[in-house]
């Protein structure tokens, strides 16, 4: 019985090493395409990227409950961030809805 706990323990932590290769990836991603955001809006970023990663898709309510922004504010940071080629818009999950780019 112990050794199955042990096997989830191997298999939480290669998910934290992959994680931390995800977090080095958004970091290229902004360095290429980044330069011009203000240091708020590379806070913001991060902020957004910890919580959905490359996977999973996120809409304007989403950003402004996890940033506290105003709808504005979040339009705002998702068409800026659209633009910069950092998040795309998805289909077949509703209108408004984005992830970010690999």
């Amino acid at each position: 019985m112990s050794g199955f706990l042990n096997e989830e323990k191997v298999d939480i932590e290669s998910a934290k090493v992959d994680i931390r290769n995800r977090k080095v990836d958004i970091e290229s991603v902004l360095s290429e395409k980044g330069r011009d955001f203000s240091v708020k809006t590379t806070i913001h970023i991060h902020r957004l990227f910890e919580k959905f990663g490359f996977d999973e898709v996120f809409g304007r309510s989403a950003v402004m409950e996890l940033l506290e922004l105003k709808a504005s504010g979040a339009s705002k940071l998702l068409s800026n961030l659209v633009k910069a080629d950092i998040i795309e818009p998805v289909s077949g999950h509703g209108k408004g809805k984005y992830k970010f780019k690999m």
